[in-house]
Formats: structure tokens, C-alpha cells, sequence
């Protein structure tokens, strides 16, 4: 049962289904490696898959950093030579910068001073380096990776822990490589090729990247190349950049609103976005900027017809999973086309469509918040009253809704006196009562742990997934296909990225 008194099942039936579905930001790690150890012996190599969608910053991949580092530190604990020889394609799903973190959290707290051969065991993040440096002295800038900017900063905490960038330095510069260091003591060797490391290669190429950092720590902020800030980077500097160099980035940030320049946000979170108005003193200019590329990027991938959202903002939700019920809500509702279009609907007592008001992103997120809950999250009464409507002004069939996301945390009111009777069974039985054959699909849209499962990972019409990342709708903005648990998680996964992974022990 759910926390609300709904019969509910146990599981899925499919424990990777459950661990695709059931895995949020902050769930304990006990309760994701418990998920995670069932799933993998129920398919080791779709476990992997989903371990990486989690990480994904791209794609169909949730960006869950501490979801995915929890299952990698256990991955390194059970099947070591798999997350070792997976190592290039996985910092493809997230950033270089994954490695040493991960790196990190192995020896935090053990003896640090380690072998170095006990922590420069991916060889993959050397030979990106190595390129990297060819292409720049050949003077192909545009061929130019992202090893320098992730790579640890000699003397960082990373660094200081995993002894790392000696690590890479020996790699770099072998050696037996170098006529130099044949001779030379490993001491003095080691400090040699580290400064050289910075000096001929993390300088000059983190400068050729146009990192904002660089500009920033250097103090020239009237060279600052805004267009090519990186979207967390923007959000995190543009106080700093209305401070020192006001007039350039209000120029730019005009000339995005026009249309003669960008501005990036695919690596944000919807509620991120949303978070960043909080204390803004500049009227939020950067945030509606951010949310506006957001929805044309997805809107350039496919359409959304007869969709709604159902946000829940019941206290149930409170923190974090609000936010991004808001954010997820108010992003399908831009998303959708008309008559859907603008519009969503709140769990209550009387439920009721809301057309979202306000002009500004601000003024938007707080009708959504202000919306009245009525203290309960009663799905039956959100489908009772959609076919209230519908009903009294003969929707046909094909006019009719087609699928509705549930932001919610899965805490539904009970939907019968039949215990074994599920909210969703439920839906079915009223709908064909009226005439309507088809039921709405339903994604159920899991934000807050909780292991209430609405339907068996085989249900038709229904998908299960969770997180906090817009990518997933991505899933859904072209119709067609069977939807159904297991095929929405399979479809999350079967990019070409995902096709790199193998399973070895």
C-alpha cells in the first residue's frame, strides 16, 4: 500500500523495470545497491546500461552524479575489470572529470599514497590527452577535446588524494621516451614532468578552449567570449559577470533575445533553471533565456500532441521534488500544442485544469506552486474529472487526451474497497464504462523515493520512470509503438552510446 492508503505492487515484476524506475536523487545508497544487485542478476549487461543512463547528461540519461557514482563504487567493489574496461565509453555518458571522482571516493579515507599504479588503471583519459596536444600544435583547434579542462588541477584536492597528475605526467612524458629524464632521478623526474604538464600542456590548452575560468582568474572579462560559457558555468559566474563587465553582458544577453547569438542550457535541469531565480538581483534575464533554449531545443525533436501534465504540489512533495514537479509540469505544458497547450492539472479533492499564469518565468512557477492541493493526492479524481469533461462535451475519441505525465512521488489516495484492485485498473474500468476504449497513456513520473510501484513492468499504456532530468521526454514526444513499462525503459537505452558497453566478470 502507499503511504496514502492505495493498494499498490510490491514490484514491477522486472527488477531492472525497478531499478530504472524506483532510483532517484537521494535515495539511500543501500536502498540503490539493493535494486541494483537484483537487476544485475537479472541482466548484468541492461544493469550496466541503466547504470550509465543515470550518469547521462546527454540523450535519454537522467544526470544523476550521485545515483550513478554509488552504483560505480559498487560495480568496482563486485566486477572491477567491467567498470575498468569500460572506462572511455562511460565518461562519455557524463564528463572526463567522472574518473577522478571516482578515484577519489575509492581512496578518501584509505591510505592515500598508493602506488600509482593502483590509480592510473584508464589508460583512455591519457591517449585523449595525448591527442589533444597534436591537434593544437598542429593548429587544428576545432578538433579540440575536453581532456585539458577536466583533467585535475595539479595540486587540487583530486590531485593531493589520487596523486593523479603525477600519474598523467609520467604518461605524457615517459621516460624512456625522453633523452632528458633517462638519467635523472624518479624525484626530481616526477616534479620535472608535472611542471611541464602544466606549463606545455593543461595552460595553453584549457586557453585554446576559451574556458570561462581562465578568462575569469585572469581578470579579463572584457575578452570574455560569453557565447561559449557552458550552461552550469553561466549560471553559476553571471553575477560575477553583471559585476565586472555589465554593459558587454547585457549587450549579450540582448543579442540572444534577438536571436544573433546563443546561449547554452543542455546540461541544467529544468528545476535548476528555476532555482537560479531565487535571489536573482538582475530580473532573471540569464534563467528566461536558459529555460527558452531549453524548450526550442526539445521542440526541434518532435511534437507533443493531446498531452498534459499533472503536477503534484501536495505536501507530500515538499523540498526538492516540488521544484522539479513545477519545472517538469511547466516544461510539458510549453511543450504541448494547442488546445493542450499552457495548460496542466493539480491533484485535489475537485480537481481542475489551470491555464498558467504570467508572462515571466517567475510569475509562472509561482501560480504553479500556489495552486490549490486541497491536502490529498487523489489520482481517481484527476481521471474522474477529465472524463467529467470530456463526457460533457462529447470529446471523440480521437480529440481525446492521449497521454498524461504524473509528476508525483507515488503516494496516491486509495482508488477502491477492492484491495487488490490498482488505482490504474481502476481508470480502465471507468473509462470503457463511458465509451472511451482507449485510456489515456500515463507516465508515471516517480520524484521522491518511495517504493510504491503503480503497475507490472508488462502493463500496455503505462510507462515508469523517474529523475529530475528533461531528457526523458524525449521519449515521448512521437507517437506510436506499444508503450509499456519495460519497452519505455529499453527505449531510454537503446541509443548507439549504450552499444559500447560490455559486461567482462
Amino acid at each position: 500500500y502507499t503511504e496514502n492508503g492505495s493498494a499498490t505492487y510490491k514490484n514491477s515484476g522486472n527488477p531492472a523495470v525497478d531499478f530504472f524506475f524506483h532510483v532517484v536523487p537521494k535515495s539511500p545508497s543501500s536502498d540503490i545497491i539493493c535494486l541494483l544487485r537484483l537487476s544485475w542478476e537479472h541482466d548484468p549487461l541492461l544493469t550496466l546500461k541503466l547504470i550509465c543512463n543515470l550518469r547521462g547528461v546527454r540523450g535519454t540519461g537522467k544526470s544523476d552524479k550521485e545515483g550513478f557514482y554509488t552504483a560505480a563504487l559498487w560495480l568496482h567493489e563486485n566486477h572491477p575489470k567491467t567498470l575498468a574496461l569500460n572506462m572511455g565509453p562511460i565518461s562519455g555518458f557524463g564528463y572526463l572529470k567522472d574518473m577522478p571522482e571516482i578515484l577519489f571516493r575509492l581512496l578518501e579515507g584509505s591510505n592515500t599514497r598508493k602506488p600509482k599504479e593502483d590509480v592510473s588503471s584508464f589508460p583512455y583519459r591519457y591517449e585523449l590527452l595525448k591527442k589533444d596536444i597534436e591537434f593544437f600544435k598542429k593548429g587544428d583547434l576545432y578538433k579540440l577535446g575536453l581532456s585539458a579542462k577536466w583533467c585535475p588541477t595539479i595540486d587540487s584536492s583530486y590531485d593531493e588524494v589520487t596523486l593523479l597528475c603525477e600519474s598523467i605526467a609520467r604518461r605524457v612524458f615517459p621516460k624512456d621516451e625522453y633523452e632528458e629524464y633517462k638519467d635523472m632521478e624518479d624525484v626530481h623526474y616526477a616534479f620535472t614532468v608535472r611542471d611541464r604538464l602544466r606549463k606545455e600542456v593543461l595552460v595553453p590548452l584549457r586557453k585554446a578552449l576559451d574556458i570561462p575560468e581562465v578568462y575569469i582568474s585572469a581578470k579579463k572579462w572584457d575578452t570574455l567570449p560569453y557565447n561559449k560559457v557552458p550552461s552550469v558555468a553561466m549560471k553559476l559566474y553571471k553575477t560575477l559577470f553583471y559585476k565586472h563587465d555589465e554593459e558587454r553582458f547585457v549587450e549579450y544577453l540582448e543579442k540572444v533575445k534577438s536571436g544573433k547569438a546563443t546561449i547554452a542550457a543542455g546540461a541544467l535541469l529544468p528545476h535548476e533553471i528555476i532555482a537560479s531565480l531565487k535571489n536573482d538581483e538582475n530580473g532573471g534575464e540569464v534563467a528566461e533565456l536558459q529555460w527558452k533554449r531549453m524548450v526550442d531545443d526539445l521542440a526541434k525533436k518532435g511534437k507533443m500532441n493531446n498531452c498534459i501534465a499533472i503536477s503534484d504540489v501536495s505536501g507530500s512533495m515538499m523540498g526538492e521534488p516540488m521544484e522539479v514537479s513545477v519545472a517538469l509540469g511547466l516544461l510539458i505544458s510549453e511543450l504541448s500544442e494547442e488546445p493542450w497547450k499552457g495548460k496542466l492539472i493539480t491533484f485535489n479533492t475537485n480537481p481542475r485544469f489551470h491555464t498558467i499564469q504570467g508572462k515571466r518565468l517567475k510569475e509562472k512557477t509561482n501560480f504553479i506552486r500556489q495552486m490549490d492541493w486541497g491536502g490529498s493526492t487523489d489520482l481517481q479524481k484527476v481521471f474522474d474529472r477529465i472524463l467529467e469533461v470530456a463526457v460533457s462535451v462529447k470529446i471523440p475519441e480521437e480529440q481525446m487526451i492521449k497521454r498524461l505525465f504524473i509528476f508525483s512521488d507515488m503516494e496516491f489516495n486509495q482508488a477502491s474497497q477492492c484491495a487488490w484492485e490498482t488505482d490504474y485498473k481502476v481508470i480502465q474500468r471507468k473509462y470503457k464504462e463511458k465509451g472511451y476504449e482507449k485510456v489515456p497513456e500515463i507516465v508515471f513520473w516517480n520524484l521522491r523515493h518511495s517504493m510504491a510501484t503503480p503497475v507490472p513492468s508488462t502493463e500496455p499504456g503505462v510507462a515508469l520512470v523517474s529523475g529530475f532530468s528533461k531528457n526523458l521526454v524525449t521519449l515521448f514526444l512521437e507517437e506510436g509503438g506499444v508503450l509499456n513499462p519495460e519497452a519505455a525503459m529499453l527505449a531510454a537505452v537503446a541509443k548507439p552510446e549504450y552499444d559500447t558497453l560490455v559486461v567482462y566478470d
